[in-house]
């Protein structure tokens, strides 16, 4: 008796989505003899097959389970299935093996081949879980076949382990297409679909990327997370909250009976005790497992499609899938909790043989083994701290007690310099002052060495604090009392002196000390002051006026960042905001919102840091006339500076800011607030003190404070010709020529407007004329037409007086409810609109269009997906009956003329 649904087609496709990047690779099946679909459980092998092959005729389909190891039994079947893909083109082989009349299955295969020559059609045989198949007899048979069956036959097999079929000479010989779990793995664009078809709302892209990530693709965890969300009958985004509350417990089941449960208990161990490792190799896995047999238990683990995958980066190196890998952790917790600290200190062991001692203070950290954290900084501290692994070490000495950590003076000048180099310069004072009397309790005397070492942290704590002059005192110290081996002293003393040199406006002695900081930290390896120097070089050629100079300068900064696994360390997010200014003061707004939203996500935990990235985003925002967006911004400039005490380089650009907003409001209030309570900058030798005075007079000027303003521009400007400061003087320039314009003093504007062209020759600036447009536009504007500027400057003004009329556009129109109200009863509104009304929402987008706002720049700018977007422009084009975008905004100009703009 024949089971029949061990011959059929699997049913019930109707929720699986199309996959054109796999089907198309399938398409070239009939020129090869086998399609081999590899993966672990769960990757939609057996769907994939069952939707290439739907629209098919001939095909023969074979589940198989673990009692088609009987030989008799497997060619049974197997000749049922092959008879059904060739229209019974096999019927005496078939009347044979009923019968049993055959001496072997290679004689048996001779009789089939020769009646398959009846066989015209392009037919497909399926064997679907071949992995369960272990009959070497069937493998040697099923080898025998493939090699010698007719070019108009495909054999399809689907399989968790890489089946003993010759997949290696038909590779070679290029007759096989093989599937395998990258190919398998929905990437974002499958995701989103996917979740879009199962979910009432649909997913956005960051959560379609944020759960495509966390399970790497693998299909039947997302069908299990949409499970979950439906059950919950939240949308998936409210459901997950983050995407470490997804519940587990059904994945883990799956994973059991799936997996787990096909493997022998001495397997199940091993597994276990692999999973307290992240990634491995050979020698890890030995050392961990204590196993004679290890090499050929880990050799072995492929054949039971444990998720386990080559690493991309290291050659010989394994990981697991991460959810597996979770699973195993939650086995190996559950079921041999006892042998936890041994396994993880046995980790710990392992990874110093090999030289890698951040991960093994990770593993001696889950031992809560501080003894051994305590030793392997001590040994390994530095080695770590000039590998960037700042956050690693830092945490690890948290959980020290007081003896292990005041043992000696290396750990708490270790700590001091982990809170110095990410930038938390507050604290460092502190740290040292605790470190001098517990060391004093314990009769633990400081080297020289040791003292150089405090010095130098106490000079970069000095020039923070805003005390130019006892920094440069500290740092020449600390450079007389260490010697030449300790080259992290002599970087932070160098670099101090030519900070100190930066704020003082001694530009000219502050870039070559920077250079030679660089130059120091390259030598010596040690890569975040490499990038700390390069930062600081592009600030001070910035302020010199050779931006062009400074952004190629960053690109090296980001080239360090990118070799070095830099993305998460706090330098990082200074590079990108000084990208983004440049990026901003030459009007590439994308290009600077990007680099600030980068920011953010650097410093994702780090809110009160994130002040430098509002401000820029706000002066985005209002260059593009979009002023609601603009004061969300400022509310969180506002917020940040209420809960902290800021660093006037950090307040002055949130001034800066708010200022433009304020005036973009006409809050006249604000600003006479903000000028009667901020700071007054004793000098203006640096770019941020700069900037504050330059924010004063702005405010003066918007308070009809002239006479102030004037003074204050023309202290301005005497210390920026003072200290070279050549782009500080391009920016003042441009606010003198409004001052001048208030006063009415037009031939002084025009000078100064003048002035201010030429030097942008040499800045490429462009936002700071801009933001000023509505007070400078009609001046330029006479300036082109009188025919006074050389022709690099008329170009300029040009270019100006355009991107001023965008914002000015983008700023005057807003169709929000109320105007959108006034529209449609408006007596002369076109019929069309009236009997195909647009929602609000396609009005925002629209007003968007209208504006000048790509799809991607309306998505974030409404916060919906782009697939959404594009939704909405098909509705309200058809609505309107137009064809494009230009057609869009002549609608939009029509309308607005209609209502009297």
């Amino acid at each position: 008796m024949w089971i029949p649904s061990k011959l059929t087609r699997p049913g019930r496709l109707h929720n699986a989505i199309v996959r054109p990047r796999v089907l198309d690779l399938l398409q070239q099946a009939p020129f090869y003899k086998l399609v081999l679909l590899r993966s672990p459980a769960g990757y939609g092998k057996t769907t994939m097959a069952a939707q290439w092959l739907s629209d098919k005729n001939h095909v023969g389909w074979y589940n198989l389970d673990e009692s088609d190891n009987d030989s008799n039994r497997f060619i049974n079947y197997f000749i049922l299935a092959l008879n059904k893909a060739t229209n019974n083109a096999c019927s005496n082989s078939q009347a044979l093996i009923e019968k049993r009349q055959y001496s072997s299955l290679h004689s048996l295969f001779g009789e089939i081949f020769a009646e398959l020559t009846n066989n015209l059609h392009e037919s497909y045989l399926v064997f679907d879980d071949y992995h369960l198949i272990t009959n070497e007899e069937i493998h040697e048979a099923m080898r025998f076949f493939i090699k010698h069956m007719p070019d108009n036959l495909t054999v399809v097999v689907t399989s968790r382990s890489n089946p003993p079929l010759g997949t290696a000479n038909l590779r070679v010989r290029d007759l096989m297409i093989e599937i395998n779990d990258d190919l398998l793995a929905f990437d974002l664009e499958e995701t989103t679909r996917f979740f879009n078809l199962r979910m009432k709302e649909e997913i956005d892209e960051t959560t379609a990327n944020e759960v495509r990530t966390y399970a790497e693709g693998w299909p039947s965890a997302m069908q299990l997370i949409a499970v979950q969300a439906l059950q919950q009958n939240k949308p998936i985004q409210q459901s997950l909250g983050g995407i470490s509350e997804f519940n587990h417990t059904h994945l883990w089941d799956y994973l059991a009976e799936e997996v787990f449960d096909f493997v022998d208990s001495a397997t199940k161990e091993f597994l276990m005790q692999c999973s307290v490792l992240n990634h491995f190799n050979d020698e890890l896995i030995i050392n961990v497992t204590q196993r004679d047999d290890a090499l050929a238990m880990l050799n072995s683990l492929n054949k039971f499609g444990l998720f386990l995958t080559t690493s991309s980066t290291e050659n010989n190196w394994y990981r697991f899938h991460n959810l597996f890998s979770e699973f195993l952790t939650n086995q190996r917790l559950t079921h041999m909790p006892q042998r936890e600290v041994q396994l993880q200190t046995l980790a710990a062991q392992s990874w110093l043989k090999i030289g890698r001692p951040t991960e093994a203070l990770v593993h001696a950290q889950r031992a809560k083994d501080s003894t051994l954290c305590s030793n392997i900084m001590q040994e390994h501290g530095w080695r770590m701290f000039n590998n960037g692994e700042l956050s690693t070490l830092e945490k690890a000495i948290a959980e020290l007690d007081t003896e292990q950590l005041y043992n000696t003076a290396k750990l708490p000048l270790l700590r001091a310099w982990l809170a110095q180099s990410q930038h938390r310069f507050a604290i460092v004072g502190d740290l040292l002052s605790e470190a001098k009397q517990e060391l004093a309790k314990r009769n633990i005397e400081l080297s020289v060495k040791d003292k150089g070492q405090v010095n130098a942290l106490r000079a970069q704590v000095a020039i923070n604090k805003g005390n130019p002059e006892e920094a440069l005192q500290l740092a020449e110290l600390a450079l007389s009392q260490i010697d030449n081996n300790d080259f992290r002293s002599r970087i932070v003393g160098t670099s101090v002196i030519g900070e100190v040199n930066h704020v003082l406006g001694r530009l000219d002695r502050a870039l070559p000390m920077m250079q030679q900081t660089e130059k120091l930290a390259r030598q010596y390896q040690v890569y975040h002051h490499v990038l700390w120097a390069l930062i600081q070089q592009s600030e001070i050629l910035t302020a010199q006026g050779y931006i062009q100079a400074s952004f190629e300068l960053q690109d090296q900064a980001f080239k360090v960042i990118e070799e070095h696994h830099f993305q998460q360390v706090p330098l990082h997010e200074h590079l990108l905001r000084t990208r983004a200014h440049i990026l901003w003061c030459w009007n590439r707004l994308d290009e600077a919102e990007l680099c600030a939203y980068k920011g953010i996500d650097v410093l994702a935990n780090q809110q009160t840091r994130h002040l430098h990235n509002y401000a820029i985003l706000t002066r985005i925002a209002l260059g593009r006339g979009e002023l609601d967006k603009a004061g969300r911004f400022v509310k969180n400039i506002e917020e940040l500076l209420a809960e902290s005490n800021y660093h006037v380089d950090w307040s002055a650009s949130a001034s800066f800011s708010q200022l433009l907003y304020w005036q973009a409001c006409n809050d006249r209030e604000a600003i006479g607030n903000w000028l009667a309570q901020t700071e007054h900058p004793q000098s203006a030798s640096n770019h941020f003190n700069q900037l504050q005075l330059r924010n004063i007079a702005r405010a003066q000027i918007a308070c009809e404070r002239l006479d102030e303003a004037s003074r204050t521009i023309a202290r301005l400007h005497q210390q920026a010709r003072e200290h070279h400061l050549v782009t500080d003087t391009n920016r003042n320039l441009i606010v003198e020529a409004v001052l001048n314009i208030k006063q009415k003093n037009e031939a002084q504007a025009c000078d100064n407007l003048q002035q201010a062209l030429s030097m942008t020759n040499q800045t490429g600036m462009l936002a700071n004329f801009i933001i000023d447009g509505a007070s400078i536009g009609k001046l330029l504007e006479k300036l082109v037409n009188k025919g006074h500027l050389a022709d690099l400057e008329r170009h300029r003004a040009l270019q100006l007086l355009k991107e001023i009329g965008n914002k000015q556009r983008s700023r005057a129109v807003h169709f929000d409810e109320d105007f959108v109200n006034q529209l449609v009863n408006h007596p002369n509104i076109p019929e069309l609109i009236r009997t195909s009304p647009l929602t609000q929402r396609e009005w925002q987008v629209l007003n968007l269009i209208y504006s000048g706002f790509s799809n991607e720049q309306i998505a974030q700018e409404l916060d919906v997906a782009g697939t959404t977007i594009k939704t909405h422009i098909r509705n309200l084009y058809q609505k309107l009956n137009i064809a494009n975008r230009k057609e869009a905004i002549e609608t939009a100009e029509n309308l607005l003329r209609l209502m009297g703009y």
